[in-house]
């Protein structure tokens, strides 16, 4: 019997875990491992999904349902269960079980990278992805605060964002897809003139592997970080969970 793994989400044109899967399966001599993309265009059509197959293992969650697939599984890991967000599933003894690798993937990346200074962030987004974020954040004693489109009294919004707030948050954190693929001239609207070379701009796009956001970070001197190996790690995270 295979042994069957997939990604959920929609669209899924661009998603970078069939090959990668499809390669490390191959590197790791596991010739019956098959991963599909399973585009779901609403995901009350989970459960149907996982009837057409009983050879199921696990699945990768992506964009828009890493929030909404939670009532459709059995358990959570602790820490999905803090974050509220969902982006591997395992399946074992006939239960779903949900797991945040997101987080595991964002903190061995950004940790080394991390100076004295970056005791304040901004986190731009406030979905799936920014909630894994703000964990990880919160892990490491990091304050943050959100920023969002709309304005809500716990959160800032781009509008309120001046000079003092991005001079004074040396660690900002791009969660949107804002810049992405294949709307790379855009980048989320900050006042790009306070940041400086103090700063680290850490983006969780890898697709440009430099979007608008670093590139202007960049020229203002600060380091900057794109999403590439958070991805790379998530997805090893994810393995090691399937095959735990």
């Amino acid at each position: 019997m295979a042994h069957r793994f997939g990604i959920i989400g929609f669209p899924l044109e661009h998603s970078f875990s069939p090959a990668y899967f499809q390669q490390k399966f191959q590197q790791e001599g596991k010739k019956d491992y098959l991963y599909v993309k399973c585009p779901l265009t609403q995901i009350e059509a989970f459960p149907e999904l996982l009837k057409q197959h009983d050879d199921w293992e696990g699945f990768n969650v992506t964009i828009p349902y890493k929030e909404k697939i939670i009532p459709y599984l059995d358990e959570l890991s602790d820490q999905a269960k803090a974050i509220g967000a969902v982006n591997c599933i395992r399946i074992k003894d006939g239960k779903t079980i949900g797991y945040n690798t997101d987080a595991i993937g964002f903190r061995r990346s950004l940790e080394p990278l991390l100076r004295r200074e970056h005791r304040q962030a901004l986190v731009l987004g406030t979905g799936g992805a920014s909630r894994a974020v703000a964990y990880v954040l919160q892990q490491l004693q990091i304050t943050y605060q959100l920023v969002s489109r709309h304005k809500q009294s716990h959160l800032y919004s781009y509008d309120e964002l001046n000079a003092d707030i991005v001079s004074s948050h040396l660690l900002i954190v791009n969660t949107t897809p804002v810049g992405m693929y294949p709307h790379v001239d855009e980048a989320p609207p900050l006042p790009y003139e306070a940041i400086g070379e103090n700063h680290l701009l850490f983006d969780l796009i890898y697709n440009p592997p430099l979007t608008r956001f670093l590139q202007y970070g960049q020229q203002q001197g600060a380091r900057i970080q794109n999403g590439y190996e958070m991805l790379i790690l998530q997805a090893e995270a994810s393995w090691e969970i399937w095959n735990s």
